[in-house]
């Protein structure tokens, strides 16, 4: 816990000790007004004061160092330091003779604006106004007091001893006191916001790769809905619904968890976004927010690569004595409508159209051939180079649910189902069956017999 949280302490107690050297400026100004003089009103007292502010500026750094959770100690330090302003500013307008002139001194007022500074740099509205609040009452406080002293020796001076040069500087100070607090607050504004585009940024995140997250912060017209290419995929575990019914929790979240993370960093490598997590399902889409020209080509490459480390992930937890669970995956390639959908309610970033049927009812596919990845001949003529004459298997006039037309497709033999996957080749699907390369197909779309 404590190494989590050091970082931000460690940068707060930082910055307090930055910030407390204008502590020691301050003393710096102070020792050399004993040493070189000043027209101090009282040595005994200015010396009393330099020397309890040399105890508060060590005590700060002291505070800032071991205590950098307690804020109400830097509460604490930012009222000495108003009272030290005080004094300061008391011991010239007041301390001397009536008779004398009450202007402030250079250094009471390099004093005062010093450690507004000082609370400045803490960056905190509440401290920046307590600060403020202290001095400027005390100083106005300490006019009128001044006004009435000379008032009683010479009547009918009041107002011409209060509205005087030193009020002048008096309001100076807050006006500058409050830019002071203006700039904390667009500061907290900032940072509030920044915290939100942040926030905004991991949520994104979770399901778009860093290239698609900085398109959507910077451009949000790709936010719309239109009409573009994408290749679709969809990925999803054969028989998940009765290993869950008998699985522990943390046995559940733990496989569902690796397999998620296993399925949303390929797709994130290869420039992919996560559509949606549905279960143990995953919609994966390959040209939103904006399409490319390789599209295609990147989505058939995240497909194969899947396979390999999905094929490695059932092997991982069948070694440790977990269930075989096999993964599936659809992919097909076509024009769909993307981008936000409106409900009032839940917003959705996704895409919607045939394509997606298509791609889903390929996935459900895959169970039934026994395969881990099926594609479309769609897909199949936007990259032909990358079907092999092997490790694919082609098959013309499939009839897949809701879909009028037929589709051409090819798949991959899973390794260890060979056997089971000759059955459905004359059995559940009834449809001609041909395996041969890419290159051996008419260049024309394929027509079922």
């Amino acid at each position: 816990m404590n190494q989590k949280t050091s970082p931000f302490s460690n940068s707060a107690s930082t910055r307090e000790i930055r910030s407390a050297s204008l502590r020691f400026v301050v003393l710096a100004i102070l020792f050399a007004n004993l040493v070189f003089g000043d027209d101090l009103a009282s040595f005994t007292t200015h010396v009393i004061v330099s020397l309890v502010y040399l105890v508060v500026g060590i005590a700060s750094v002291a505070a800032a160092v071991y205590f950098p959770k307690q804020k109400h100690l830097g509460t604490t330090f930012v009222m000495l330091d108003a009272a030290l302003v005080v004094v300061v500013l008391y011991e010239h307008i007041l301390a001397s003779p009536i008779t004398e002139d009450h202007n402030l001194t250079t250094s009471s007022l390099v004093v005062s604006f010093i450690l507004l500074n000082h609370v400045a740099l803490k960056l905190d509205r509440r401290l920046i106004v307590l600060f403020s609040a202290i001095v400027v009452s005390a100083w106005v406080l300490m006019l009128a007091v001044m006004a009435l002293r000379h008032h009683s020796s010479i009547p009918g001076t009041m107002l011409s001893n209060f509205f005087n040069q030193d009020l002048g500087l008096t309001l100076s100070f807050a006006f500058t006191a409050l830019a002071v607090y203006l700039l904390a607050r667009d500061h907290d504004r900032t940072m509030r916001q920044a915290l939100r585009i942040e926030e905004k940024r991991m949520n994104l995140s979770r399901f778009f790769s860093p290239r698609v997250v900085a398109d959507l912060q910077t451009a949000s017209a790709t936010l719309d809905l239109e009409r573009r290419d994408a290749a679709i995929m969809f990925v999803d575990i054969r028989d998940f619904t009765s290993y869950a019914e008998t699985a522990s929790a943390a046995e559940l979240a733990r496989v569902l968890g690796g397999y998620r993370h296993i399925v949303a960093g390929t797709v994130f490598a290869y420039g992919g976004t996560v559509d949606k997590f549905i279960g143990d399902g995953v919609m994966a889409v390959f040209g939103q927010p904006r399409p490319k020209a390789d599209d295609a080509q990147r989505s058939l490459a995240c497909a194969l690569a899947l396979t390999a480390a999905l094929d490695d992930w059932r092997n991982d937890n069948i070694g440790k004595g977990g269930p075989r669970l096999d993964v599936g995956i659809g992919l097909h390639y076509g024009t769909v409508l993307g981008g936000v959908l409106e409900s009032g309610f839940h917003d959705e970033f996704t895409v919607i159209g045939d394509a997606v049927n298509v791609a889903q009812r390929l996935e459900s596919l895959a169970s039934l051939l026994k395969s881990p990845l099926v594609v479309s001949e769609r897909m199949i003529e936007e990259v032909p180079n990358m079907f092999g004459a092997d490790e694919w298997v082609y098959r013309k006039g499939v009839n897949i649910t809701g879909r009028k037309a037929s589709l051409n497709i090819a798949y991959i033999r899973r390794a260890a189902g060979l056997a089971s996957t000759a059955a459905y080749e004359t059995g559940d699907i009834q449809t001609d069956f041909q395996r041969s390369s890419f290159q051996s197909l008419p260049a024309t779309p394929l027509v079922g017999t």
